[in-house]
């Protein structure tokens, strides 16, 4: 990537290599933001596990007490009798096979899918569409669940799915750089617990290696993950 000399300066700025504390970093990312639109601020924990062993990978949701900055389409496939909680509680998209029949012909018009568990045998024959795109309604994620008042609300609210990468990192968005201070470590602090009571069993010795939060076009600042907890 070819450096402009705004990031140029940036980085003579700071010694990379620093392990700042969580404020100071969020800080430092406000102050030094130059561009004009609002960014979000992105969180990387590297994690000490192997990724090719399938009983050490994680991933699941996490609720951002300050919201997540970003405006979600929610999708909602249920029976008659539940549809009508979902409109009330705000979901985008409501209905049950018009909306299966849609995504049958690659139309995603939604960045979060929510199902009652007695549709998802209908849901099947369009897994090989929503699978790839990690937008298959799962329980463990909250999105297969006869409760939809309250899953159609976390997921506007600011719900947060994570998993990690083949690396072993995870990466979510967990506010944006005009969020206060205090919202964005209130996030950070959520964001980091919910992975640290993530470690599979499996895992053994030091599981969380590194924390580093950036905005979309500044640098990575490792943040001291004494202080998360």
């Amino acid at each position: 990537m070819k450096l402009t000399k705004k990031r140029k300066k940036i980085l003579e700025d700071f010694n990379i290599s620093k392990i700042y504390e969580p404020l100071e970093a969020i800080k430092i990312l406000k102050e030094k933001s130059y561009v004009k639109f609002n960014e979000t601020i992105d969180i990387s924990i590297n994690l000490g596990i192997d990724s090719n062993k399938t009983d050490q990978n994680i991933k699941g949701v996490v609720n951002l007490p300050s919201g997540s900055g970003k405006t979600v389409k929610v999708a909602v496939i249920a029976n008659d009798e539940k549809q009508n909680d979902a409109k009330i509680n705000g979901a985008d998209l409501v209905g049950s096979d018009d909306i299966i029949d849609t995504i049958s012909k690659s139309k995603i018009e939604f960045d979060i899918l929510i199902a009652t568990p007695d549709m998802m045998p209908k849901l099947s024959k369009v897994a090989k569409i929503l699978g790839p795109k990690g937008l298959m309604p799962n329980p463990k994620l909250g999105t297969v669940t006869n409760e939809i008042s309250k899953s159609v609300k976390d997921a506007k609210s600011g719900q947060v799915k994570f998993k990690n990468d083949k690396s072993g990192i995870v990466h979510a968005g967990i506010g944006k750089i005009d969020f206060s201070e205090n919202d964005l470590l209130e996030n950070i602090k959520t964001f980091y617990s919910t992975i640290a009571k993530s470690k599979p069993d499996t895992v053994k010795g030091s599981f969380i290696k590194k924390v580093t939060i950036a905005s979309t076009m500044g640098i990575g600042l490792i943040i001291n993950q004494a202080s998360l907890r």
